[in-house]
């Protein structure tokens, strides 16, 4: 059997394929080599797609996930499911932008972002990724994710930038103080994950002015900051694969378009695209 993972830092999308052709979708949390280690993400695994499998012989597994940048880190993916899937013939471990891009366009040539809990983009020709950014991370970059836009929506709220009905809707909605958000950024794991999810409020709102430019900023800023540096950005079309795309495409194409650029396709959760690419290939 074949397990093909599409894996961001909040969650993974699984597809078991048979040799018959069916196919069963199973989601667990997300992973991050950057993060955690083999043992760790063998524990999850373990909890949370082992009992999903029921027993079936796994051969093949083509992993795509954020953080999965080369060969010194994506040994910890692999080491964490070898530990939980022994049968194994096969495990291709490669980064989630390589996955949105073969999701995306298959053999096309394009520009492919990535619009989710973390961001990026690439160049495409069709087989290949010739062209990318160096990722900084949730930190350092990330412009436009979903960790970029809750933190971005925090700041604004704690800094009393937020108007006074969305500022009274924020506190009631989440009584959020400083002593349980600085923990939450500096000291527990996975602070991307934490700002991403403060997102529902802001798709909440969106209708209000302020969201509305808050969203359109940001994916201005990453388009802006990244995208059109490509040459390629001309003349190829720019897609878009991630929860945040999803559901807030309309300041996108809104951002696309005050940048000059050709929309593309939006494409929630790559992972079926991906079942089909291998049943091509």
């Amino acid at each position: 059997m074949l397990l093909i993972a599409d894996s961001g830092s909040t969650k993974t999308d699984w597809r078991l394929v048979s040799d018959e052709g069916q196919i069963l979708a199973i989601q667990t949390d997300g992973f991050n080599p950057y993060y955690q280690n083999a043992q760790q993400i063998a524990a999850v695994l373990e909890a949370q797609l082992l009992p999903h499998l029921n027993g079936a012989l796994v051969t093949d597994v083509f992993y795509y996930g954020t953080g999965c940048t080369g060969p010194s880190v994506n040994h910890i993916i692999a080491d964490g499911l070898q530990a939980v899937l022994p049968g194994l013939q096969t495990i291709e471990v490669n980064s989630d932008m390589l996955g949105a891009a073969r999701a995306a366009v298959g053999h096309q040539a394009g520009i492919v972002c990535i619009l989710g809990t973390g961001a990026n983009a690439c160049c495409y020709d069709g087989s290949e990724i010739i062209r990318g950014i160096q990722s900084l991370g949730f930190w350092l970059g990330d412009e436009g994710s979903g960790g970029y836009l809750g933190k971005t929506l925090v700041r604004d709220f704690f800094q009393e930038r937020l108007p006074n009905e969305l500022r009274d809707d924020f506190r009631l909605r989440y009584a959020l103080d400083r002593a349980t958000l600085l923990e939450n950024a500096y000291q527990k794991p996975f602070p991307n994950r934490y700002f991403a999810s403060f997102t529902p409020f802001l798709s909440d709102h969106l209708a209000h002015p302020y969201i509305d430019n808050l969203v359109t900023d940001a994916f201005t800023l990453f388009l802006t900051t990244y995208v059109k540096r490509f040459p390629e950005a001309e003349q190829w079309p720019v897609h878009f694969v991630g929860s945040i795309a999803y559901y807030f495409a309309e300041p996108l194409r809104q951002a696309v378009k005050q940048t000059g650029l050709t929309m593309g396709r939006i494409n929630k959760a790559p992972a079926d695209e991906l079942v089909d690419f291998y049943k091509k290939r």
